[in-house]
């Protein structure tokens, strides 16, 4: 059994180093997904709520939820409930990444 693991190992590619040592940041697509609600935090739009410090978008689904600076942090909120590991800031001039798995920016 163990010369059949080293040969299957010996013939499998080592995976491509990650720079920041993070899978999640390194495998999100370089196209964003269509925002579900642009410009708005989707849970506050819902509760008629208008006060935010600022937007993220999930690169996994595309929901637009509110920074942790916001009163209602929703798209941690989101993380939370569905385990989509990164987001990008969804403000102007903004391209940066937060992975939630690892606390890690990119």
């Amino acid at each position: 059994m163990k010369k059949i693991l080293k040969r299957v190992a010996a013939r499998t590619p080592a995976p491509e180093p990650v720079a920041s040592g993070c899978e999640e940041l390194a495998e999100t697509p370089e196209t964003d997904p269509a925002a579900l609600t642009p410009g708005v935090c989707q849970e506050c739009a819902k509760l008629g709520e208008d006060n935010w410090s600022h937007l993220r978008i999930c690169l996994t689904c595309g929901h637009v939820g509110c920074c942790d600076s916001s009163p209602h942090q929703h798209a941690t909120n989101h993380y939370r409930e569905t385990g989509h590991p990164v987001m990008r800031s969804h403000e102007p001039g903004e391209s940066w990444r937060w992975c939630y798995v690892h606390d890690l920016m990119d």
